[in-house]
This record gives structure tokens, sequence and C-alpha cells, in this order.
């Protein structure tokens, strides 16, 4: 099924009568909060999962083959 411009502009008006001007605009700055705090919470992680690789090889203190004698 193929969305024309048509299609979508009627889809967009049809919500706007259901729900009022108002209603959207609430949700659309949750979804943009939403999607803020989703990317937060990935870069986060990230920050997270590099920390805990840093401290694990400062952990590791395991001699190399090339310091066995």
């Amino acid at each position: 099924m193929h969305l024309s411009p048509l299609h979508l502009l009627v889809l967009a008006l049809v919500v706007l009568v259901l729900f009022g001007k108002g209603k959207v605009s609430n949700l659309m700055g949750e979804f943009g909060r939403g999607i803020t705090a989703f990317k937060k919470g990935v870069s986060d992680g990230s920050a997270e999962l590099e920390k805990e690789a840093a401290a694990k090889a400062a952990k590791d203190v395991t001699p190399s083959d090339q310091d066995k004698v």
C-alpha cells in the first residue's frame, strides 16, 4: 500500500479533528521527550560500558607471553 501526500494530509486532518490541536501538540511533545530520554540512556549506557572495559583492563595484571622469561 502506497501512501500519497494527499492521503497523509487527510489523515492529519482527521487526527486534528478527533483529538484537537492541543492534544496532538502534547502528544508530540511527549514523543520528543521520549526520544531525548532514549538517546540519553543509550549514551549513558555506552559510557558505562567503556568505563567497565577500562576498569577491567586496569585490573588485568596477567603477564603476557613477552613478559615471561
